[in-house]
């Protein structure tokens, strides 16, 4: 079943959010390792070989789940980065936001996200969305 795994990357400055994914992780059993970085530089630098080492994360059946408000670099800064790089471009990237905007929505879809999703406010329906989404991963086909 190790071919199932899937490599999921957080990018997300919000501490609270990353303890609340972490806890659904927990408490679902989702196995998936969990790799977190704080800002779109962080995000680039693990999914890139550097100094003749492999990515931290691994390069096979990678997903990302992205902020779009962060420092540094923010989310629509970074899928930029990632869909003009021809090694990182196919990588699926789900937004999770607090940010309703239509213009955000709009960006990150014309930039081939594989869906955006608002922040759920309580901790079971932000563990509701993990677990729905660690299914459908689970079962695409990935590189």
């Amino acid at each position: 079943m190790d071919e199932r795994i899937i490599n999921i990357l957080l990018v997300e400055d919000d501490e609270v959010d990353v303890m609340n994914v972490e806890r659904a992780f927990k408490k679902y059993k989702i196995t998936n390792p969990l790799y977190v970085a704080g800002n779109g530089i962080e995000a680039l630098a693990m999914l890139r070989s550097q100094d003749g080492k492999p990515p931290q994360v691994p390069e096979t059946r990678r997903l990302i789940l992205l902020d779009l408000n962060m420092p540094k670099m923010n989310g629509l800064e970074f899928l930029y980065a990632i869909r003009e790089d021809d090694l990182l471009k196919r990588t699926p990237v789900i937004v999770m936001t607090t940010s309703d905007e239509d213009r955000d929505r709009i960006e990150a879809y014309n930039l081939n996200v594989a869906g955006y999703i608002l922040k759920p406010v309580t901790f079971a329906n932000f563990a509701e969305v993990m677990v729905a989404l660690n299914k459908y991963w689970t079962l695409c086909e990935m590189p």
